[in-house]
């Protein structure tokens, strides 16, 4: 296979398996990966020239085929990896009714190259490629266009698709990409038909936005040419909300957002972190200034009048919310992205960093789901979003309170109580509702530094009871 994307031994078998009743091709992201440099993840085979149950039994041999469906055409194997390969029919698509899901499929095995790849989303998705020549199948210039880093529509059918809007939004994140103008009106004369999207679609789209992009700007940028960011107002009204220059020269707050997700991306922080915390730390920094826009005013601050935006950390946390909730996201995001955007100037107040060690306790337990961790990452993208200024004094204040954090032990999780309820039994009371607001003053007592042990909290305990 010189010439190919090294192959699983797995699939390497099963395609000498399918070649001898079919003509087999990868198609869609695996080659538009390896055409980028990078390593493949999911490989998809299309099989022309040989009908549904001859491609089931060509592949039979390696284990469970799970049909998708005959009139799909798409048969899944996972294979001795425990790697999924879906294997397709070429097919023809014909819309029958409104948004992502009204579709006619008709597999047709007879379809050439060219034909099987027109009715794929962009051209750098429309590329297939011989597994065992390496040679490229590339109707639609698909690989031109990976070099010029350009998302361009197959065919006018993009836009029976609306998702597909969506999917260039994420794409141009994750590969750094930029929209074809062409493509770009197309998805303004579909923006309507956004209604039309079932929410878990939405978000599936969003997902690959928050955990994989390299470049998340562009994605934004694609979100404003289409029109598209219409359909998220709280990320909307960013646009044309002002900031001041002498703090903020590299625009308004939708341009201080998008240098503000590029620093993130390029952290290290957030580049080694598993899924989960990409993408909650993505969104965090997206929603931080979402409460500028109605708390912008002109006022006097500093012996001149200035943009400031008085309260805008508190008044993001509902709107955080809000656009979590349109998006789709699952629910347990929500506490703590919130949290992040409503504490993350905190390191400005007082602007001395010199954070007691009941504030630190305080600040990790506000954030809990979330780390001080987590707010020193955020924190750290903002700073680096106000290109040209330096971020070297904010930074500072930030390592400050990361320091103070990591002396206690709170840089990555919440206090807990050291007294419990067991604690109050072992003293004789019995359980009734005296228990919560004891419970409750100790915890206020250890977060204060009264104690910091079980002995000083027993004690602590004693003396309150008499």
């Amino acid at each position: 296979m010189d010439g190919a994307p090294p192959l699983p031994d797995d699939l390497r078998a099963m395609l000498d398996s399918v070649r001898r009743v079919g003509r087999p091709r990868l198609v869609g992201g695996c080659v538009r990966d390896w055409l980028l440099g990078l390593a493949p993840k999911d490989f998809d085979v299309e099989v022309a020239g040989v009908d549904f149950e001859g491609l089931r039994r060509a592949l039979s041999p390696f284990g469970p085929t799970d049909v998708v469906g005959r009139s799909f055409g798409v048969v899944k194997v996972r294979g001795a990896s425990g790697s999924e390969y879906d294997f397709s029919l070429p097919r023809r698509e014909s819309k029958t009714g409104a948004g992502h899901r009204g579709f006619a499929v008709e597999p047709d095995p007879g379809l050439g190259d060219a034909e099987a790849a027109a009715r794929r989303d962009f051209t750098v998705n429309a590329i297939a490629l011989d597994p065992f020549t390496g040679a490229l199948a590339d109707p639609f210039g698909g690989e031109a266009d990976l070099r010029a880093r350009i998302l361009r529509h197959t065919s006018p059918a993009f836009s029976e698709d609306p998702l597909r809007v969506l999917r260039a939004f994420q794409l141009a994140s994750r590969f750094d990409f930029r929209l074809a103008p062409e493509t770009a009106a197309l998805c303004r004369e579909i923006a309507a038909a956004f209604a039309e999207l079932p929410l878990e679609r939405v978000w599936g789209e969003w997902d690959k936005w928050a955990a994989e992009s390299v470049r998340p700007s562009r994605g934004l940028a694609v979100l404003e040419e289409t029109g598209w960011i219409r359909h998220f107002p709280e990320l909307a009204a960013l646009r044309g909300t002002p900031q001041e220059p002498d703090w903020h020269p590299e625009g308004d707050v939708m341009d201080h957002t998008a240098y503000c997700m590029d620093a993130l991306a390029g952290l290290g922080e957030w580049t080694g972190a598993p899924a989960p915390r990409r993408r909650m730390l993505s969104l965090a920094v997206l929603a931080h200034d979402f409460g500028k826009p109605p708390t912008t005013v002109r006022a006097e601050k500093r012996g001149a009048v200035r943009w400031v935006s008085p309260g805008h950390e508190s008044a993001g946390g509902p709107l955080a919310e809000s656009f979590l909730r349109r998006i789709g996201a699952p629910r347990d995001l929500a506490p703590p992205v919130r949290a992040l955007v409503v504490h993350h100037l905190v390191h400005h107040h007082g602007r001395s960093g010199d954070y007691t060690d009941a504030q630190v306790r305080r600040l990790a337990r506000k954030l809990s789901p979330a780390t001080i961790d987590d707010l020193a990452v955020v924190m750290t993208a903002d700073a680096l979003g106000r290109p040209p200024l330096p971020a070297s004094d904010i930074l500072a204040l930030v390592g400050r309170l990361r320091a103070r954090a990591s002396g206690l032990a709170l840089e990555a999780k919440a206090p807990r109580p050291i007294i419990l309820g067991r604690h109050l039994i072992a003293m004789g009371r019995k359980p009734g509702p005296d228990f919560k607001p004891l419970l409750d003053a100790a915890f206020e007592a250890q977060l204060d530094g009264t104690f910091t042990d079980e002995a000083g909290g027993l004690a602590w305990l004693r003396e309150r009871l008499g």
